[in-house]
């Protein structure tokens, strides 16, 4: 999903997930995926809880600040945040891709006026990106 580029991140979570599709080597593609890895960006109780009610990980480290207002409630502060240090450790493939597609200038500074323009350029870089791991793991 595209926004402007002062846009937070974390309102998009809960639209971005419901366009995700996990590919399996069988069948039609799922849209729930076992589990969601994000930065403490996306920490919020909306988020959480609408994993939680479609049955699905979050892998997500709580916010210093969340963490102190919950100790503060005490007992009805209610439970730790726990998040599978491992599985979060995967979260950097994501980081590198996003750092891929941000070495192109075109893309990092968003020179485009209109979305549909940075939209082709974004899709241009990945299929650059696509096409040079496709010839490196041929070769």
């Amino acid at each position: 999903m595209l926004t402007a580029g002062q846009a937070a991140d974390s309102p998009q979570f809960i639209p971005v997930l419901g366009k995700i599709r996990v590919r399996i080597p069988v069948g039609r593609p799922r849209t729930r995926p076992d589990a969601v890895a994000g930065d403490k960006a996306y920490s919020s109780r909306g988020n959480r809880a609408h994993l939680r009610r479609r049955g699905i990980k979050a892998v997500i480290p709580e916010k210093r600040d969340q963490a102190a207002n919950r100790k503060k409630k005490g007992s009805a502060g209610g439970r730790p945040v726990s998040h599978d240090a491992d599985l979060y450790k995967e979260r950097n493939t994501v980081e590198r891709l996003i750092n891929k597609l941000k070495a192109w200038r075109g893309v990092a500074t968003r020179y485009d006026k209109t979305p549909d323009s940075y939209l082709a350029g974004l899709h241009l870089r990945a299929s650059m990106i696509w096409v040079k791991d496709l010839t490196r793991t041929t070769s």
